[in-house]
């Protein structure tokens, strides 16, 4: 901004003089808010074209936003392009279209320049490249021979190509491609394929495939085969030779993908490590693979790397740098900016990479150097005595070899005489009577206007009570009534002049009559906080309140402020449910428009002690360690007593733990821990607590390992059994964590035969053994043994657990079961039963084994059933009617079923007749039922009928009763009341039970007779219908009484 001149003394007279209205404001340089410079918004990007593409054209976008619209120029390699309307370069909207490019004519680079009334700016550099993929040379391949063992590199030998290629491998033919797997290499830098390690199955024809990855298409080339013919074996061991090495150098920028291969002969196959020598590699970038792949480099990834290869024959080494470099960034860069005339101005930008940029500017698209009043020192660029002609777009450039980066600002310099008509004085202007104000005079100018103020008619000077800032400001102070009146602000530059005028209106002063008065409480009580006011009751009075110089939020949710009175004068404050953080300086402040008065008071709110500090672990033991921390708050109350807590991470819960001394009193700052289990992660904390409650617990300290010792406890569960002939096998519960007190944990095992007298023992390492397994062909079947555990650790052996009796594996029963009988009882069921066998030193007797299959069936195929004890006898169901079966029996144990005892046979029953009983009818008399039904009879091919079954159920007595009679009638006593019944009727014999009949019977009026059957039965009476599924589960209970 220029410098405000001294007032002239013709100025002041002229000024006196002057009507005091405004005057409008004008200026050389009309920029009106809706013109502005071209910023871009597509810039044209680098684009690899095909050389064979069928594309017939390649666009460049540009666009930039700007008002008047832009107009747009190209630029080929820094000569500006002639777009003539029938060439092959033409411009649509602002994009640059080349039809049908050639390398030869289009490759380059491109830049866009956008221009309005404004100024110009240039976009990035884009580069159009051309790419190809020639194909291999057509010349047969020489064969490569080597002898079987040794490794073998065989050469791809590329054709010429842009850009970058991929590589694979066929063998013979395709798709039968070479796998990357440790033996096989195909470098992706050469494309060459490498063996560690010939054997017969690389014998063969082999072709290298190159593809080509470009923006619009993919392309692959093949190779002629080559033969690798192998010799006789070398069997002899060679140490590795490292055959496919990184560079020493490479270069890479921050966010590419950096691979190294390293790759290596040798027999046996050798194994690939990666480090690197100047620091540790990154876990996810370690890899025991030929390449090293580092997907976004950074600069920690940079330093020496090295690849080691190693066989049992010796190792080989290579070492390389990643030097890593980064393309331009901004760290500072301009904005658009305006400045007035005559002003000075700096811009800077600034920017990072590697190598350090170097920075240009540019304006209007030209390149801008120092002359004048302009001054350019890198990214520095300074104006002096700023001039309408410096308006314009300005572009500051930073470049390295990596790239070039862009930023843009439009300069708009202005010439404005003062205007007062965005921001004019205040028209109405209260303040407080003894108290300050200060009135602003801000219009707009360019250059800066130079200030004077009137009260009245009367120029205003400095004095005690009166100043004038350098800004323009108007302060008065010490008000009094005599200070109301008019004032005015007169502005001036070379430009032209304005002034504006306000009214003071002097208002009587705002008082605190009652101030708030400082307290002292709990946590969780209630204060309320007065504070009354007098003010100028032409004036709005309102109440504000701030906790340490903060103001407090009354429309929280849930908060613990109110507001206490509605009242214009009243503004006291309440504190519900106080916490600690609510204790500290409270202001009241009542104010209106002009003026304001506040007083302060503190609260005081006591709590429960805060979080102590600083939890430092040492000393430590097996079961012991010493803590110590530093006091926290007491929150105004003092510290009684601190507790300790324990946990074992990461899950573990905090648990209260044993301290000596026993009670910690409030001054203490250390105790030791007791109890502890040894060689167990631990994290302590420490609680305080005084007269009102303990508080927050302190962080969780550094996490920390008990000392080792032999474990205390013996393991558990002892016991045993089952396994394989002439073996034992001993059962227990693994200990847990807690347990182990050491590494190196294990079990130690001792047994012996009942009743001898040396002990055996083993070691079983690991702590989550849970069995031991002893082979001794001469152990007898099922003999006892007496068996001990104990637990060990590296620091020795724990207690031993009491003697358990582990019986070794058993072996099948010895004997069968004799005189074993079988019989059909129905046409699905027979009954077997047999002898028992006695109890054999074998082992213990479970239960029998019936097995049954069909006459002609082989006896592989045959069903079994086993008893759940040592019941000798078994009912067999599931069975086909009228069917002749084999069955034997077996005794079985843990180890498995002894012999089958000599098979016995049994026929099953023919099936019950299909058809049910036929024609029921009844007849009601006075105190009974009658029921009967035209005989059933059995066919050739089913079992006799012997009798019916009748299962009947009244309204009256819900409970269905069974009926046996070998007529086909039956006589059911009866009461007259009854006037419903559910009746089902079936036959029985030798086979078993017949398909049920059933009726339902209705008394209507006496006697009477109705024929039903079951599949047109009239609706029984509501209160007596009956689930079908429910009725058919009772009354196959009551057959099989």
């Amino acid at each position: 901004m220029g410098t405000t001149p001294r007032t002239k003394p013709h100025l002041l007279l002229l000024l006196l003089t002057m009507v005091l209205i405004s005057t409008p404001a004008w200026s050389l340089a009309q920029v009106t808010s809706a013109t502005f410079g071209p910023v871009f918004e597509d810039q044209p990007l680098g684009l690899l074209f095909p050389e064979e593409s069928t594309e017939e054209q390649v666009t460049l976008a540009c666009r930039a936003r700007a008002s008047p619209p832009a107009t747009y120029r190209w630029k080929m390699n820094g000569t500006e392009m002639k777009l003539e309307p029938d060439s092959r370069h033409q411009l649509v909207g602002g994009n640059l279209v080349i039809i049908n490019p050639t390398k030869a004519q289009d490759a380059g680079v491109y830049q866009c320049l956008a221009s309005n009334p404004v100024g110009t700016v240039v976009s990035r550099e884009a580069v159009l490249r051309f790419g190809f993929l020639q194909e291999f040379s057509k010349e047969e391949r020489d064969p490569v021979k080597a002898h079987e063992g040794w490794g073998v590199m065989l050469p791809c030998n590329p054709p010429a190509h842009y850009p970058g290629l991929s590589y694979r491998w066929l063998l013979n033919e395709f798709p039968n491609f070479i796998p990357t797997d440790g033996r096989h290499f195909v470098s992706q830098t050469t494309g060459n394929l490498y063996i560690a390690r010939t054997n017969a199955s690389d014998l063969g024809n082999y072709s290298c495939l190159a593809t080509s990855h470009m923006d619009f298409s993919t392309k692959s080339v093949f190779s002629k085969f080559a033969q690798l013919n192998l010799a006789a074996e070398d069997p002899r061991l060679f140490a590795p030779s490292i055959k496919a090495r990184f560079p020493a150098e490479t270069y890479a920028l921050v966010g590419q993908q950096v691979t190294l291969e390293c790759f290596a002969f040798g027999n046996p196959v050798p194994m690939i490590k990666w480090r690197k020598v100047d620091g540790s590699l990154s876990p996810q970038w370690a890899t025991a693979e030929p390449t090293l792949q580092i997907p976004s480099v950074s600069f920690e990834d940079e330093g020496t790397y090295e690849c080691e290869a190693e066989n049992s024959k010796g190792r080989d080494t290579v070492q390389g740098r990643i030097i890593v470099q980064a393309q331009p960034e901004w760290l500072k860069v301009i904005s658009d900016t305006e400045a007035d005339i005559g002003a000075n101005l700096r811009w800077g930008c600034a920017a990072a990479g590697k190598p350090r940029p170097t920075v240009r500017w540019l304006r209007n698209g030209e390149p801008l150097a120092s002359q004048n009043r302009v001054e350019v020192l890198a990214g520095d660029l300074r104006f002096s005595k700023l001039s309408l002609e410096d308006s314009g777009m300005y572009q500051c450039v930073a470049e390295n070899k990596h790239g070039t980066i862009y930023a843009s600002a439009e300069l708009a310099v202005q010439a404005l005489a003062p205007d007062f008509r965005q921001n004019p004085v205040r028209r109405l202007i209260p303040a407080a009577r003894g108290g300050e104000i200060s009135i602003a005079c801000q219009p707009r100018a360019a250059p800066k206007a130079t200030v004077l103020w009137s009260k009245g008619t009367e120029i205003l000077v400095n004095s005690s009570r009166v100043t004038v800032t350098p800004g323009g400001t108007l302060i008065i102070r010490n008000i009094s009534r005599s200070d109301e009146g008019k004032y005015t602000c007169f502005a001036e530059n070379f430009m032209g002049k304005a002034n504006s005028t306000g009214v003071l209106s002097v208002r009587d002063a705002t008082k605190i009559t009652l101030a708030p008065s400082s307290a002292d409480i709990n946590l969780g009580d209630n204060l309320t906080l007065q504070c009354h006011a007098s003010h100028d009751p032409t004036m709005d009075l309102t109440f504000t309140w701030t906790l340490d110089d903060f103001p407090i939020n009354f429309d929280k949710p849930g908060g613990h402020y109110r507001r206490a009175s509605v009242k214009e004068t009243v503004g006291d404050l309440m504190i519900l449910n106080a916490q600690l953080r609510h204790g500290g300086k409270y202001t009241c402040m009542a104010q209106t428009v002009v003026d304001s008065a506040s007083k302060e008071a503190t609260v005081l709110v006591r709590g429960p002690p805060g979080p102590p500090g600083g939890v430092v672990v040492r000393d430590i033991s097996d079961t012991t360690v010493q803590l110590s921390w530093s006091r926290g708050f007491d929150n105004h109350s003092p510290i009684a007593k601190y507790t300790l807590q324990a946990r074992t991470p990461p899950a573990g819960k905090w648990k209260q733990v044993r301290t000596n001394p026993a009670n910690i009193e409030g001054n203490a700052e250390t105790a030791q821990v007791l109890g502890l289990t040894p060689w167990m992660d631990y994290e302590f904390r420490v609680l305080a607590s005084n007269i009102l409650g303990t508080g927050e617990p302190s962080g969780p300290s550094s996490r920390i390992r008990t000392k080792e010792a032999v474990p205390s406890v013996a393991p558990s569960g002892l016991s045993g059994g089952g396994g394989a002939p002439g073996e034992l096998i001993v059962n227990w519960t693994p200990m847990s964590r807690e347990y182990q007190n050491g590494d190196g944990f294990g079990y130690l095992l001792s047994f012996r035969r009942q009743g001898s007298s040396g002990w055996q023992t083993a070691r079983v390492p690991g702590a989550d053994a849970q069995y031991f397994v002893y082979s001794n062909e001469s152990i007898q079947p099922y003999t006892p043994f007496e068996v001990k555990i104990r637990s060990y650790n590296q620091r020795g052996d724990g207690p031993e657990s009491l003697t358990a009796i582990v019986y070794s594996a058993e072996e099948e029963p010895r004997v069968a079961p004799a005189k074993v009988w079988a019989k059909g009882v129905s046409s699905s069921e027979m009954n077997v039963t047999w002898e028992p066998v006695q109890q054999d030193v074998n082992g213990i007797l479970l239960g029998y084994e019936i097995r049954y299959w069909k006459a002609g069936d082989k006896e592989a195929a045959a069903d079994r059933v086993r008893t759940a004890g040592l019941e000798t006898v078994a009912c067999v169901t599931s069975l086909q009617p009228n069917t002749k079966y084999h069955v034997t029996v077996r005794a079985y144990n843990r180890a498995g079923t002894g012999p089958a005892s000599p098979s016995t046979n049994a026929t099953t029953m023919k099936p019950p007749p299909r058809r049910p009983p036929s024609n029921i009818s009844w007849t009601f008399s006075s105190s009974s039922l009658t029921i009967q039904w035209d005989p059933v009879v059995a066919l050739r091919n089913e079992s006799a009928v012997t009798g019916y079954k009748m299962l009947y159920q009244n309204d009256l007595h819900p409970t269905p009763t069974l009926h046996l009679t070998s007529k086909n009638w039956i006589e059911i006593p009866t009461l007259e009341d009854i006037g419903h019944a559910l009746v089902q009727i079936r036959t029985t014999g030798p086979g078993g039970d017949g398909i049920p009949a059933e009726v339902h019977i209705v008394r209507n009026g006496g006697t009477s007779m109705m024929v039903e059957n079951a599949a047109g039965c009239p609706a029984p009476h509501p209160n007596t219908i009956f689930s079908h599924s429910v009725v058919m589960f009772i009354f196959i209970g009551y057959l099989e009484l």
